[in-house]
């Protein structure tokens, strides 16, 4: 099981195809197998080196319980040191959620390692509905679901409570209250082509398409009827404009 060490903390990572490096990076509670299951992995291998990782606080990688590990700083070290572990200088970064705000953290921390960005579900603007899991130290899984719930404005399958539920919830809890300021500043540095995409009943969209029409290189992809949650879950729907963004960057 291959391990990039980022500071002292181990990342878990893993590999599948060949072509240009595409280092993917999945939503909170979530792990890398997440790209497997919903279907991205099998199609992007074909022709893209798929670099995958479990998140600080997520699937096989190391779990602190304090906030102060969880900065995004700290997150981008994490990408970064996947990368070095590999050898590979420069990739496109496809992130979802919280991968999509780590995204953002490279813009502003190794904007030198990024070829192109996808970045699904993830705005950069102040977020203050992080606030309510102020409180929340991740011992009571119901309280720690109901707090993702109000979160992100909807309702958690069955299904997802379970995979949730299988985390260390107090590393998460700890996670989760590390603050998430305005990042506006970085619309003027984002001179590298990006796709932007969000479901139209995730309560993030109208910022995401926002975000879009500010950068001078960038797609706004709408899903339409998707959720936040589905907006990973939905391989079909959000496969072909990625594929063709990253087809367009090689053309």
């Amino acid at each position: 099981m291959p391990f990039a060490l980022s500071d002292n903390r181990k990342i878990h990572y893993q590999v599948e195809g060949e072509g240009p490096p595409l280092l993917l990076h999945h939503g909170f509670t979530s792990s890398l197998e997440a790209w497997r299951f919903f279907g991205f992995t099998s199609v992007l291998r074909q022709h893209y080196q798929v670099i995958m990782f479990d998140a600080l606080g997520h699937g096989q990688s190391d779990k602190p319980h304090e906030t102060a590990a969880y900065t995004q700083l700290q997150r981008c070290r994490d990408a970064v040191a996947v990368l070095d572990a590999l050898q590979i200088e420069r990739a496109h970064f496809f992130g979802y959620s919280l991968g999509g705000w780590v995204g953002y953290g490279l813009v502003r921390h190794a904007p030198q390692r990024l070829r192109s960005l996808i970045l699904g579900a993830a705005h950069p603007y102040e977020d203050r509905s992080w606030d309510g899991f102020h409180g929340i130290d991740g011992r009571d899984p119901e309280a720690f679901i109901a707090t993702f719930e109000a979160l992100l404005d909807e309702q958690i399958s069955p299904q997802v409570k379970m995979l949730i539920r299988a985390n260390d919830l107090v590393a998460l809890a700890a996670a989760a209250q590390q603050a998430r300021p305005s990042q506006q500043d970085l619309l003027a540095r984002m001179d590298l082509p990006c796709l932007l995409f969000c479901g139209d009943a995730d309560a993030r969209h109208a910022a995401v398409e926002r975000t879009a029409a500010l950068l001078p290189q960038s797609e706004f992809v709408s899903l339409p009827g998707v959720t936040h949650f589905g907006g990973l879950m939905q391989s079909a729907l959000v496969l072909p404009p990625v594929q063709s963004f990253l087809a367009r960057q090689h053309g």
